[in-house]
């Protein structure tokens, strides 16, 4: 559900001429056609429950749609009344505290840590797939890669995993994989309390159940795909547990660059020239 305020309603309706009942100048196929593109069924029921008018139907879409996926709209009706020339109100005023209102619904992601998933090495094709990844999410689209996330989630946990000497082969499933390196990190009291080493090992097993979902419920072969609100969790998850491991494993270098600097300068004390 959208944070819209009244405000921000009324210079919207103002600017897309809705007070008649109409959009910009949207007949009921190019209106929904116009939401295709944002994989929102415009002619749906849900959409019809405060009146059938494409007025109403946008009304309603701003009361149950969430920010960014709004953001995304009001973006683009934007750009296409200034294509068509047909404001409702062209103020340069107007247009411009409209598009600020799209950038802040645009500010709210579905995927709160959406930032942890970048890559971590120079390697290409970790790169591309984690480019894909967000823009996965910029789309709105999180079920049409969840096979690309798992990819992802493969090249953070081998790369991550390589410092600890962890013994890392193509047959070796992530979960496997991820088990050996969140027992490392309790090994070498990398971890400070029993909730996150317990969060860590439970997520060895989301992790084995989410091989089943790449091989089963995603586009990485001829499947039925995940559901919408699932697919979001599982984004939601998965870059929640990159964020913190990647923070982890800048603290646990700092320590270790902080320890050999101590130790250097030890070895320098008891250096006694003649």
């Amino acid at each position: 559900m959208s944070d819209l305020s009244g405000s921000e309603r009324r210079k919207l309706e103002k600017l897309l001429g809705m007070g008649s009942g109409y959009v910009l100048n949207f007949s009921d196929r190019t209106f929904g056609d116009f939401f295709d593109e944002y994989r929102v069924e415009i002619d749906n029921e849900q959409y019809k429950t405060g009146g059938t008018s494409k007025a109403n139907r946008m009304r309603t879409f701003w009361t149950v749609a969430n920010n960014h996926v709004l953001g995304r709209v009001i973006e683009g009706l934007i750009e296409y009344a200034n294509e068509e020339q047909c404001f409702g109100d062209s103020n340069p005023s107007l247009v411009t505290n409209c598009q600020n209102i799209a950038k802040r619904l645009l500010s709210d992601q579905p995927v709160a840590e959406l930032g942890a998933l970048t890559a971590i090495s120079d390697d290409y094709d970790f790169e591309i797939v984690a480019d894909h990844v967000r823009e996965a999410i910029d789309k709105n689209q999180p079920e049409a890669a969840l096979d690309r996330l798992h990819t992802f989630v493969n090249k953070f946990v081998r790369i991550t995993s390589e410092r600890y000497n962890i013994d890392i082969n193509v047959d070796k499933p992530l979960n496997s994989v991820f088990g050996e390196y969140v027992k490392k990190l309790r090994e070498e009291g990398h971890l400070e309390s029993a909730m996150t080493d317990r969060i860590l090992r439970t997520s060895i097993s989301v992790l084995e159940a989410f091989n089943d979902v790449r091989n089963n419920k995603s586009l990485a072969h001829d499947n039925p795909i995940l559901n919408y609100e699932e697919s979001l969790l599982i984004f939601n998850h998965v870059a929640a547990s990159i964020r913190f491991i990647k923070k982890l494993e800048a603290s646990i270098k700092i320590k270790a660059a902080t320890a050999l600097d101590k130790t250097k300068n030890i070895k320098n004390d008891d250096f006694i020239p003649f």
